[in-house]
């Protein structure tokens, strides 16, 4: 049996449904059973928990021999990502040991590591996420994914939204930083392959797509992908640093200045070699990406 954990969230029900689909046992650990109909409908086992309560991790986790770890907020203060992300994780890691838990599959990200763990308190709690498992003395597997591009969830359908409705397209500074998506359905399948391969423990993946681009020619692709003929305007971080204090105030802010901070300190690129070579999965041309996500 696998526990799964983030069941619900944007990348959660891709790697349920991928699971599913090779005839994994999967336990969904939930909120709130009775509105996740649709993981009841794949065939997945409901347990009712939340990461900040020791016990329900326990009772989650009993009868599982591994877990696939996804959850994590984007926004709060730093108490929540540390009572969330990492010291629930160092609980669910406890649970596991306790429950004799023998693979452990974590989803990380993006540019996460001893050198950009005090840039941000997702940072930290991420850093600190992968410290856990790492020494936990389980089995693992951790993916490090850049930005997950879907049609129906993400920050994508925002990126085209903006190219569709405002008279100009706003890219960050002189959008010359590097972003390399990868697929939602692909980075599913790394995790479902994951699971399933004893002979990758102990090993840190990177995850993107096969396009490397800059963030001026990520827009000029989604423009030609959606048939719009909108000029860039180039906003100035300090800007969009002032308009992001200002949203952080709004229940789901579209960006936060700790957003920014990530954006704008790393490009979001990936080594990819090793996840190809290793596990042979195809990848999804960025082209494609936008095609498909401006499908109507």
């Amino acid at each position: 049996m696998i526990l799964l954990t983030g069941a619900t969230g944007f990348i959660g029900p891709k790697i349920a449904h991928a699971l599913r689909s090779r005839d994994q046992p999967v336990r969904a650990l939930v909120r709130d059973p009775a509105k996740d109909a649709r993981l009841t409908a794949w065939g997945c086992e409901l347990a009712r928990g939340d990461m900040t309560r020791p016990d329900s991790l326990r009772a989650a986790v009993e009868g599982c021999d591994t877990v696939v770890h996804l959850v994590s907020i984007r926004t709060g203060k730093p108490q929540q990502f540390e009572a969330m992300m990492a010291q629930g994780t160092r609980d669910l890691v406890d649970a596991a040991l306790g429950a004799g838990v023998g693979r452990w599959i974590q989803m990380s990200a993006s540019g996460v590591g001893e050198a950009t763990k005090d840039l941000t308190p997702y940072y930290r709690a991420k850093y600190a996420m992968e410290q856990a498992v790492k020494g936990s003395g389980i089995p693992y597997v951790i993916f490090r994914p850049t930005f997950v591009f879907a049609r129906d969830g993400g920050v994508l359908p925002t990126f085209m939204r903006q190219v569709r409705w405002l008279p100009a397209t706003p890219v960050i500074g002189r959008g010359e930083g590097r972003i390399q998506p990868i697929w939602i359905d692909d980075t599913a399948a790394f995790f479902a392959e994951a699971v399933q391969r004893t002979d990758v423990s102990g090993r840190v993946f990177e995850l993107g797509g096969p396009d490397d681009v800059s963030w001026n020619e990520l827009f000029d692709r989604i423009r030609r992908a959606m048939g719009a003929r909108r000029p860039t305007v180039h906003v100035p971080v300090a800007v969009v640093r002032t308009q992001a204090r200002l949203l952080e105030r709004m229940p789901n802010p579209l960006i936060t200045r700790d957003d920014l901070t990530m954006l704008t300190a790393l490009d979001h690129v990936a080594d990819m070699r090793p996840a190809v070579e290793t596990f042979k999965l195809p990848l999804m041309p960025l082209d494609e990406q936008l095609r498909r996500a401006a499908q109507r």
